[in-house]
């Protein structure tokens, strides 16, 4: 780890993570930040897109950080403009995920904490996920990217207006469950080893959690310069249904209906599924993921 004097940063907020209380979590932040005498340029954007054009301009004029209040929606758009600088990304957790929050041991319910770490300036620097569409345009994500089961259940979330919340998202998981499939997949790991399976989800983890904790990819580690891949292979309900509290623990990578391999890049197809990154919608398949060592700084607890 490294340590960075913090004089000056930018503030990137999403008003809309944690049902609209990422605006007080920022504001004790901030102000926290103005206690130890740094100087914060605050910007909110009218939406994704915006909020990265502002960030990138304010990464443009000099910044010594850029410190995202919210979920880590918020953060997939700070990693956009910050992957391949050498500006750090702090992190004030205010969502309902908050799964780089807890990869990096930074506080979920105490944003002052959260501010004193930014302050701090401890930096280290890890590896970021990208994925790269059939059109040659890539997304960076921190977390896990997600296909089969889990887009799906997305997919239908994002289709539904009622009801709203995290509900949304149960019922939509839910009705996909009433419809469980295995999917043909095919992927390449690093240009030589195919595999063609059926399964019914498939992730790629540069951390171990998604959706709040789900220990997915349990051995993954953010510095091997590596994606951790799980796969499901039951399309029994019953057994997916008891897959999910093993999941919270990790343990569900010992079952005979899940297997695990770990490569630099992954060429990966299945008709009709998308992929998701860091609980955002990344683009349809065939798309290729990869690891990118030493794409981003971050500021975290002194280990």
């Amino acid at each position: 780890m490294n340590r960075r004097e913090i004089g000056k940063v930018t503030a990137l907020t999403n008003p809309l993570s944690g049902h609209g209380t990422a605006v007080h979590v920022a504001e004790v932040a901030i102000a926290r930040l103005h206690a130890h005498g740094i100087e914060v340029n605050e910007i909110i954007g009218d939406d994704a897109q915006d909020a990265r054009h502002l960030a990138a301009a304010a990464i443009e004029r000099g910044t010594d950080a850029l410190v995202a209040t919210g979920g880590d929606g918020v953060i997939s758009n700070a990693l956009q403009v910050l992957a391949g600088t050498d500006i750090p990304l702090g992190i004030i957790p205010a969502g309902t995920g908050n799964d780089h929050a807890r990869e990096f041991g930074i506080p979920t319910k105490d944003p002052e904490a959260a501010a004193d770490i930014v302050a701090d300036g401890w930096t280290q620097t890890i590896d970021l996920g990208r994925i790269r569409d059939g059109n040659g345009q890539d997304k960076w994500f921190g977390t896990v990217a997600a296909a089969g089961f889990d887009s799906l259940v997305t997919d239908r979330a994002n289709r539904m207006s009622w009801p709203h919340g995290r509900l949304r998202y149960y019922v939509a998981m839910l009705a996909e469950l009433t419809q469980l499939r295995m999917l043909p997949f095919r992927l390449v790991l690093d240009g030589t080893r195919e595999i063609d399976t059926d399964i019914t989800l498939a992730a790629f983890g540069n951390t171990r959690s998604y959706g709040g904790g789900l220990l997915i990819c349990p051995d993954a580690d953010y510095t091997d310069g590596l994606l951790d891949i799980t796969m499901a292979h039951s399309a029994s309900r019953t057994k997916f249904v008891r897959l999910f509290p093993t999941v919270l623990k990790g343990t569900h990578v010992q079952l005979d209906e899940v297997t695990t391999e770990r490569a630099k890049t992954i060429h990966v197809e299945c008709p009709g599924i998308n992929v998701y990154a860091d609980g955002d919608y990344a683009c349809p398949l065939p798309a290729e993921l990869s690891a990118v060592p030493g794409a981003l700084r971050i500021l975290r607890p002194k280990m």
